[in-house]
């Protein structure tokens, strides 16, 4: 590719034209009128609590700086500078006399000029959003080196081989980030450097080889480009911030942040930093240390540490580090200082805090903190002992864990027993850094990865070390495999902030991503083996094993206790069940929102109960008339005259009532909303063009058959061009005498049956797709005239309830007449967000959600998080309008969305009553609803 550019004029900060002033936004603590605008904070200036303005690691430099830690001076360049950036694609006027006033005080501060030829001021230039995405936009460091300050650098160093390779780290750096020049020839210049050499690592090659590898890196930037290596060195410090503003807007920028849903008009801060060094010799070296551990949450010492090294080296994985624990033989000095500082950090930041940090020639310098990404049994252990700390109460607890954590801890684990037996081998063994156990094709690259997952494949991206180009195959797959780097390398942060399975630095496999291979070693007993793509592979990333064949898995402790299996204060149960147990029982106790199970049968009934439902909020009858009774519905559709159709409904009725008698005695005690038959009948016909064929068939061998020739007259009757929108719901019973009043006489009786055993059963009778008032007036009526019959006849009073499921647009704006027919109204969020997008959602999902996705027109698709500012104004309005007419009127929701994490949130706003879901994601609704209560106190 060329880049074009003759000086500083390429980016230049103060040459640019005036623009407007932004458009305020509520959340910036920034004055309105750009020329008010402070656009750069020195590190003096700043608070953690400025993480929209100056970001994460710009807020956290600050905060650092203010408890008087040793952190090199810089300074930040605001978002606002980024958004008017990106907003108008050019900078801020003000900005260019802002940073060089920065410059000049940091200067000052240093004694020294940046690029000065004799005794160069060098500094990084550094990305940092308010939340952090690890890897996903640019950094160079070092800048302000040229021809001239290489000589002045290794003066003051003492050390040639040291400048030579700051200076060949910053034209790769800079060359790949800001230029846009393809990293692969660079690191192959590398690799020939060493060959050359006959060296194996980096810090083998001496001050010449670096000279050399400089002259090299030169050349493939003039070739490349079309111009030279920049040599000025504020055109340097320019061209990088401009570049860290680009990359917000990179494709794996934009690609992190929808899958962590992170919104997309926040921009980045940019921060200046003096530089220092961690590859002065092995009196100097660069680590990353946590607090805790992230993935098991276990107190102790945690993070990898690389002498001779700067940052870049640790976090790519490209050498593998040692423990942190070692920092205490190689550095005692520095270790028991940074032990120090870490324990005021935990106790400033009351979590878990994630370090970077650098030793120059035996000074510690702390170069990042913020509150680090953990798994998610870490996330929950960490709470309770803070907890238990005195550092945070129970609610604080439950506000820093969440559903989504909570799910990935009900995932099954590998069956350690079976990992032992035939068809499977274990391979090798790296570091834990992302449990979970994960099992599917080997594939070594990005590309492969997300094409096979497309294709339904489960797929191990396995990979020398991954970089933030990988981010879309470590999506696509089920767990990531290295054979470099520890848990502070990108594969390991990125894959727990994702919740994705991950083992790293597995040094006995080695991969071979050009052949797409990996070889394991020979061992016990064994001989060496060849891994190739498409084998089968398993990855435990909580005991770091790898394995070749599929592991057998069994349910995870935390389910164990859902199930009432596992008690969490039995001897046996892991400190996690405790966890977990704690917070939930807290979340139990602070919630509003009731939880309701989606069920359609006794054994999924009991077990939404044993996972804490507080009854059934949908209960499908559709899917009571599947198996061996679909002849019966058959005939009921294929009925002539009243007595055949009666015959067929008469049929039904004992098979309703003891499926209902089943349900009851299962929720006994709590309520059972069950909805009346819903779908088109034709889905309990056979396909048509198989029955065509059929008949056909049938025909030229003059075979006839007579029940087959009604049933494809009957399915072309009840053909329709868009049965979603046709004749179900409600229209059936009004247009199908006697199908209604049957279910409602099954359940009717099935409650007094169980009244008669002196149970408790609370049955609620639910219309569907009711899109008019008059329509549920008539159904009732008839349901009612069916309840009085059975309470005569077995002389109980049942206290049935009569409601509708609010799913069309028109019900929702009706609400306030509908609410005068209704006891009840259960928002079914699947149907309403179909009618109010006009999407299929079969079809649309399959189609084009995922260009919606990539185009940023959705962040999330509308079936899974519920569309708060359409159908979420719809539920809000009906919800009012409902309560208007009828103040006890009880309110829930029963798609998809009621298990969601975010929609629960919403529900609770709204003043719903229950959210209901499937069985699986009721805990992780509890929970929810917990959070929802907690943070709006």
């Amino acid at each position: 590719m060329t880049v074009e550019w003759t000086s500083s004029e390429a980016f230049d900060l103060g040459t640019l034209p005036a623009v407007r002033a932004a458009e305020p936004r509520r959340s910036s603590p920034v004055p309105e009128k750009q020329d008010q605008q402070k656009f750069v904070y020195d590190f003096t200036e700043g608070n953690k609590d400025l993480k929209d303005l100056l970001g994460g690691k710009g807020a956290n430099l600050a905060e650092m700086t203010n408890l008087g830690l040793p952190v090199p001076p810089g300074f930040t360049i605001t978002t606002e500078a980024c958004k008017v950036y990106l907003d108008t694609g050019e900078a801020p006027a003000a900005l260019r006399d802002e940073v060089s006033a920065h410059l000049e005080a940091l200067e000052e501060k240093m004694g020294k000029k940046l690029g000065q030829a004799d005794d160069p001021l060098l500094v990084s230039v550094r990305s940092g959003a308010k939340f952090s995405m690890p890897g996903m936009m640019d950094t160079v460091l070092n800048i302000g080196l040229s021809d001239q300050s290489v000589a002045g650098l290794a003066a003051q160093a003492g050390d040639d081989r040291f400048a030579w390779d700051s200076y060949r780290r910053l034209i790769q750096m800079f060359g790949k980030t800001v230029l846009g020049v393809d990293g692969d020839l660079f690191e192959e210049a590398i690799e020939d450097a060493k060959r050359a050499k006959g060296v194996s690592v980096d810090v083998d090659l001496d001050a010449a080889d670096l000279k050399k590898l400089v002259g090299e890196f030169k050349n493939i930037v003039a070739k490349e480009t079309g111009r030279g290596f920049p040599q000025e060195p504020r055109e340097q410090m320019d061209l990088a911030v401009r570049a860290v503003f680009d990359s917000w807007n990179g494709d794996r920028a934009k690609l992190y942040r929808r899958q962590e849903r992170i919104p997309h008009d926040l921009g980045t801060a940019v921060n200046i930093c003096s530089m220092v060094f961690g590859n002065l010799g092995s009196d100097s070296g660069t680590g990353v240390a946590f607090t805790r551990d992230p993935a098991s949450g276990q107190q102790g010492v945690y993070g990898d540490y690389l002498q001779n090294a700067q940052g870049e080296d640790v976090v790519a994985g490209i050498r593998n580090t040692v423990p942190l624990a070692d920092l205490q033989r190689i550095d005692q000095r520095s270790y028991d200082q940074l032990m120090q500082i870490m324990e005021t950090l935990e106790t400033h930041y009351k979590d878990l805090c994630d370090i970077e940090f650098t030793i120059e020639r035996g000074k510690l310098w702390m170069l990042q903190t913020r509150v680090g990404k953990r798994t998610a049994g870490a996330a929950f252990r960490i709470a309770t002992q803070l907890v238990d700390q005195g550092l945070i109460d129970e609610a604080e607890a439950l506000r820093r864990v969440n559903g989504a954590q909570l799910a990935q801890l009900m995932f099954p684990r590998f069956d350690t027993e079976a990992a032992a037996g035939d068809g499977v081998r274990r391979i090798g063994r790296g570091i834990a850094a992302s449990p979970g156990a994960a099992v599917g094709k080997a594939v070594f690259d990005s590309y492969t990865a997300v094409k096979w997952s497309r294709s339904g494949e489960k797929v191990i991206l396995i990979r020398r070390e991954t970089n933030p180009d990988d981010l879309d195959g470590m999506i696509a797959a089920e767990g990531i495999l290295t054979s470099r780097g520890g848990k502070t390398s990108h594969a390991a942060v990125v894959a727990r902030g994702m919740g994705k399975t991950c083992v790293c630095g597995a040094e006995e496999l080695e991969v071979d991503t050009k052949r797409r291979r990996m070889t394991a070693p020979a061992r016990d007993g064994k001989e060496e083996l060849v891994i190739e793509e498409g084998d089968i592979v398993s990855i435990d990333g909580s005991s770091g094993k790898v394995y070749l064949g599929e592991v057998p898995v069994v349910p995870s402790p935390v389910v164990e206790y859902f199930e009432g299996r596992m008690h969490a204060g039995a001897d046996d149960a892991d400190e996690l069940v405790g966890a977990v147990h704690r917070i939930m029982a807290y979340a139990d106790r602070m919630r509003r929102l009731r939880v309701r199970a989606n069920a359609d049968n006794a054994e999924d009934a009991a077990r939404a109960r044993r996972f804490g439902a507080q009854g059934i909020g949908l209960c499908r009858t559709e899917h009571m008339f599947l198996g061996e009774r679909r002849e019966m519905v058959e005939r009921l559709i294929l009925a002539h005259t009243d007595q055949e159709r009666e015959a067929a409904l008469d049929e039904l009725l004992p098979l309703q009532k003891d499926d209902f008698v089943e349900l009851f005695e299962a929720m006994d005690g709590l309520p059972v909303t069950v909805r009346l038959l819903d779908p088109p009948l034709h889905e309990f016909l056979p396909d048509i063009t198989e029955l065509s064929v059929r008949v056909a068939l049938a025909e030229s061998r003059k075979d006839h058959n007579e029940n087959d020739l009604r049933l494809l007259q009957a399915v072309h009757r009840l053909h329709e061009q868009n049965p979603m929108l046709g004749l179900r719901g409600v229209r059936l019973g009004l247009v199908i005498p006697g199908l209604f009043a049957m279910q409602v006489r099954a359940i009717a009786e099935a409650a007094a049956e169980r009244r008669g055993a002196k149970g408790d059963p609370r049955a609620e009778i639910m219309i569907p797709l009711v899109g008019t008032v008059q329509e549920l007036e008539i159904v009732r009526e008839e349901a009612e005239r069916v309840i009085a019959e059975v309470e005569r006849a077995r002389g109980v009073d049942l206290k049935l309830t009569l409601g509708t499921m609010i799913e069309l647009p028109r019900a929702a704006l009706t609400a306030a007449q509908i609410a005068e027919s209704a006891d009840f109204f259960s928002f079914g969020t699947n149907d309403l967000t179909q009618t109010v997008w006009g999407f299929s959602r079969d079809d649309v999902e399959a189609s084009f959600f995922t260009a919606y996705l990539e185009k940023g027109i959705f962040g999330v698709s509308p079936f899974e998080t519920i569309d708060k500012d359409g159908v979420g104004s719809l539920v809000r309005d009906a919800a009012h309008a409902g309560r208007a007419t009828r103040p006890d009127l009880k309110l829930g929701v029963c798609g998809e969305h009621g298990g969601d994490p975010e929609s629960v949130h919403f529900f609770h706003e709204v003043g719903l009553d229950y959210v209901s879901c499937s069985p699986f994601r009721i805990p992780v609704a509890r929970l929810e609803a917990g959070r929802a209560a907690v943070n709006g106190q």
